[in-house]
């Protein structure tokens, strides 16, 4: 219930929401990096990209406006977390759970081109 009375959505490893629990891609850090980048295409901005750290920030501008980080960290050879961060722009405090929707769509684009594998 309180994904809608929020304009922010965070991936991590111990959520309590599983929709919103880190994903982890069997393929290396590179690899994800520039797939990612093509996720986010005009009319998206990738506001900044460090290849080195696995971090990339965009203003997401499909639709409503967001703000988003993707944090890409290689835990061991062809196996690398995904994390998102999405804040929405919005005149009001909530964005009605359109932050997790992104969420979701995301993390979907990355497993129709990467193969999921299970945490360990």
């Amino acid at each position: 219930m309180s994904k809608y009375f929020s304009d922010h959505a965070e991936t991590r490893d111990h959520h309590p929401d599983s929709s919103l629990q880190t994903k982890y891609y069997k393929a290396n850090k590179d690899e994800i990096f520039s797939i990612v980048e093509e996720m986010f295409q005009p009319p998206s901005i990738i506001k900044g990209s460090s290849r080195e750290r696995g971090e990339l920030t965009v203003e997401y501008r499909d639709g409503r406006k967001a703000f988003v980080v993707v944090t890409i960290i290689m835990v061991r050879p062809y196996r690398s977390a995904v994390d998102f961060s999405v804040t929405t722009e919005s005149a009001l405090p909530f964005d009605f759970g359109y932050s997790h929707k992104l969420v979701s769509r995301f993390y979907e684009k990355l497993e129709d081109k990467l193969p999921v594998v299970e945490k360990t």
